[in-house]
């Protein structure tokens, strides 16, 4: 998917990579066991993310990202790859129980 953002605060390039790459939400915090370690990784080849090489990182629990770049009506756009399965329907349902079971909302037998 291309994606197209606007920020509160201006940031080039390097930046946003560095913040997409240290990005950590709440399941890298809490250590789930479906949770990928580096749920984003940035990609600096021109042509990628790409299906055949980038939709199983980690598990397919990661996403992709490359071909950051300035845009004309937005700051800036990207284009974001993942599992449609494993990162969508059937392994964020399993990811999302993991963190309620994390956060106290079920409680185990």
């Amino acid at each position: 998917a291309t994606v197209f953002v606007n920020l509160r605060k201006k940031a080039d390039k390097e930046e946003l990579i560095e913040k997409m790459r240290a990005f950590r939400g709440a399941p890298q915090e809490l250590g789930l066991p479906s949770a990928p370690a580096n749920f984003i990784q940035y990609l600096e080849e021109d042509n990628r993310p790409q299906v055949q090489l980038d939709v199983n990182y980690e598990r397919g629990f990661g996403v992709s990202i490359g071909r950051l770049r300035p845009d004309t009506i937005f700051d800036w756009k990207f284009v974001g790859l993942s599992h449609n399965t494993i990162r969508g329907a059937a392994g964020g349902g399993v990811l999302c129980a993991e963190l309620l079971k994390a956060q106290g909302y079920i409680q185990a037998k």
